[in-house]
């Protein structure tokens, strides 16, 4: 999946169930801490391959046997899933999921995609658009909706993803939001866009980072999706923690099979001449003298 990231949903973790009802505004110390923890995420990428294995799955043997079975595995990547910070909460989960019959190509074409999302993860996402495609970055733009016990979550985010092709079997995208806004009274006759870092805080920031590998007969994909939300206060973290922490579960999970059932709908096909992923794709097969 892209990240697609645009597996922004896998990403967008609820903090609706916190009761929030007063609007509240991202702090500059919140956003330092984000900062601080995505960089390291990003580090942890560039060190992989340096003798470690490139994918996640392959660093167990249990967790590789139970993806080559079918099952979309998803697990925290610090604590419980959650990182309290200073007036926030940073969010944190992979995911793993084994297509098979399928290749690399394949699966950036549905990928790179974005027009499509509001199809590929509906009802979640509700829109889609790609903004502009280069040999290795997109932009996109996104409306996300949830509705979680008596709260609507709803978001309309622009992302900025960039791909990195090791050879034509591995690479990774790293996916970023560089516009996040609060739609308030989303479906109703009062909805209006609000500013951006106001609002309930039910997404500050969204950081995804995609690695797929094909092999054994098809592509692995793993999802890391990394958000910031509001926090939850503390007299309620025995009661709200756990719900958010199953919430971020389903909706990663959700999102890997949905993108591996995009995947194996499509048929086996080289990126599509004049696409997005097509440019991507040619544009490396270029600088490596073809990739085979």
């Amino acid at each position: 999946m892209r990240s697609s990231h645009a597996l922004m949903r896998s990403a967008l973790i609820v903090a609706t169930v916190t009761l929030a009802s007063q609007a509240m505004e991202l702090k500059k110390d919140t956003l330092a801490a984000w900062t601080d923890y995505v960089r390291g995420a990003d580090a942890r990428m560039e060190r992989m391959g340096n003798g470690r294995p490139f994918l996640w799955v392959d660093e167990s043997a249990a967790r590789l046997a139970r993806v080559q079975r079918g099952q979309v595995l998803v697990e925290p990547m610090v604590g419980r899933g959650t990182r309290d910070v200073s007036n926030g909460l940073i969010h944190d989960w992979m995911g793993a999921a084994f297509i098979p019959n399928t290749s690399a190509q394949t699966l950036l074409a549905v990928l790179h995609d974005y027009d499509r999302y509001q199809d590929i993860y509906k009802p979640a996402v509700t829109e889609s658009k790609q903004l502009t495609c280069g040999e290795a970055e997109q932009e996109f733009s996104m409306k996300w909706a949830r509705h979680v016990l008596f709260v609507t979550a709803a978001i309309q985010g622009r992302y900025r993803a960039h791909d990195v092709m090791l050879d034509a079997h591995h690479g990774y995208q790293i996916a970023d939001s560089i516009s996040v806004r609060e739609i308030e009274g989303y479906g109703q006759a009062t909805e209006r866009l609000l500013p951006e870092d106001r609002g309930q805080g039910f997404l500050w920031r969204v950081h995804t980072m995609l690695r797929y590998a094909e092999r054994d007969g098809g592509v692995y994909v793993e999802l890391e999706a990394i958000a910031l939300t509001r926090d939850i206060p503390a007299s309620l973290h025995w009661l709200v923690k756990p719900a958010v922490n199953h919430l971020s579960v389903n909706s990663l999970t959700t999102t890997l099979e949905e993108t591996r059932e995009a995947v194996a709908r499509a048929p086996q096909l080289s990126a599509g001449i004049g696409s997005c992923s097509g440019k991507l794709w040619d544009a490396v097969a270029l600088k490596r003298g073809g990739m085979e």
